[in-house]
């Protein structure tokens, strides 16, 4: 079992922050297959704020009309932190900022798989996609950042591909998943340390960090919660991201818990 804490790993307790920032849920936690209403998007949106959450992150609308998606989330007082979407291309990139400016969100992020970054050079081909996607959405009032699994913490020729993507990139802000990065056998403070300056946002998930095991509501895994928050820009820190795979138990009753410990504990600002 690789385990994660202050005492194992050497790191330090996060100073107390001044400022909570919101919490979001990534709604795919609640989609169908692990939640039984997870097909029907209004009533997930109407749960997730009844249990505290400021804001979500999108992944697709499931054929609802962005319009009437942005009118209920005004109605619930809910806020979008940003969006995960397919690459900006040359070819997508109006209907994507279409959909996104529909719902009041100014930030996207996208990513790749495994296969596309066994070499160095496979990683610099996957940074320049990502690049132009930055490119085509900054004219809109828009940016676009990069979601990590655990293989973006894969080395090629002795180097991170997360850091060769980043060096390549420069124009993309990075959504931390600090429990995919903590898997990887990374230090996520670590890495928040070395990139807080383009981390407007933050995944926060838990669990055993076993290899195969599902995720836990966030506070009752092995990860350093205050820790890894606190190593954030407390300036430029927007939102943290509440997200679960998959959960050893009831689903949403593991995203309720991850809203109460976050913030019972400080650490983020619910709207309850």
């Amino acid at each position: 079992m690789v385990y994660f804490s202050p005492a194992h790993r050497g790191i330090t307790k996060g100073k107390e922050r001044k400022v909570s920032k919101p919490i979001a849920l990534q709604l795919y936690s609640l989609r169908k297959d692990v939640y039984p209403g997870g097909d029907d998007l209004p009533g997930v949106l109407r749960t997730v704020a009844d249990i505290g959450y400021k804001g979500v992150e999108f992944a697709g609308l499931h054929g609802h009309d962005p319009n009437e998606i942005a009118k209920l989330l005004n109605d619930l007082g809910l806020e979008v932190s940003s969006s995960h979407t397919g690459l900006p291309t040359s070819e997508t990139v109006r209907q994507i900022v279409d959909t996104e400016l529909a719902l009041g969100n100014k930030r996207v992020i996208s990513g790749f798989g495994p296969n596309d970054f066994k070499t160095v050079d496979a990683c610099k081909q996957a940074a320049a996609k990502f690049q132009r996607a930055a490119e085509l959405v900054e004219p809109y009032g828009m940016s676009f950042g990069i979601h990590n699994h655990w293989w973006e913490f894969d080395k090629v020729e002795g180097k991170y591909v997360y850091d060769i993507l980043m060096a390549e990139a420069p124009d993309i802000f990075s959504e931390l998943d600090v429990y995919w990065c903590a898997y990887g056998k990374a230090d996520p403070v670590a890495v928040i340390g070395d990139y807080k300056s383009r981390m407007p946002l933050l995944h926060i998930k838990d669990g055993t960090l076993e290899e195969g095991a599902p995720h836990t509501a966030v506070g009752s895994g092995v990860l350093d919660m205050r820790a890894i928050i606190g190593a954030a820009d407390e300036n430029l820190l927007e939102w943290l991201i509440v997200e679960l795979d998959h959960c050893a138990t009831d689903m949403l009753e593991a995203v309720r818990q991850s809203c109460k410990y976050l913030t019972s504990e400080g650490l983020a600002a619910g709207s309850k």
